[in-house]
């Protein structure tokens, strides 16, 4: 029993050894995305954007929490301008260039975002409002009997 004991942890160091030599030896392949999509969620308090492919994989995002902008000043549409630049600072390694726009929310960054996309040199396809909008909203309280 001492003797296979031994012989395993030498059996798993020339594996290790040998998956750490392929991972080397293998060329790492960058993806080349020219079209994408952005989501640009304005809300209140923050502007959050991510810049995807076209079957939904995340490329890149950023955010104005995420470059430093702290309390009241997270919700201007400075801040949303530049999470935006830097988010597209970010997808240009994949050589994105044109981009459908997708905005959701009420935030002041709406439209700053946007514009910082453009600033930034990619191509707008189109911009879609997808802001969700009730139809008819909760149920209401029942009427007061005086």
């Amino acid at each position: 029993m001492a003797e296979k004991k031994t012989a395993k942890p030498a059996a798993k160091t020339a594996t290790k050894t040998a998956a750490a030599a392929a991972k080397k030896t293998k060329a790492k392949r960058r993806r080349i995305v020219q079209v994408g999509n952005v989501y640009v969620h304005a809300s209140y308090n923050n502007t959050i954007v991510t810049i995807t492919e076209e079957n939904g994989d995340t490329l890149s995002w950023s955010s104005s929490g995420s470059n430093g902008f702290k309390g009241a000043r997270k919700s201007t549409p400075y801040a949303a301008q530049v999470s935006a630049e830097k988010a597209v600072e970010k997808a240009k390694v994949f050589g994105l260039e044109k981009v459908n726009v997708f905005v959701k929310g009420v935030g002041s960054g709406r439209e700053q975002a946007i514009r910082g996309l453009v600033a930034s040199g990619l191509e707008l396809i189109s911009i879609t409002d997808v802001t969700p909008v009730p139809h008819n909203g909760c149920r209401q309280k029942k009427a007061r009997r005086v």
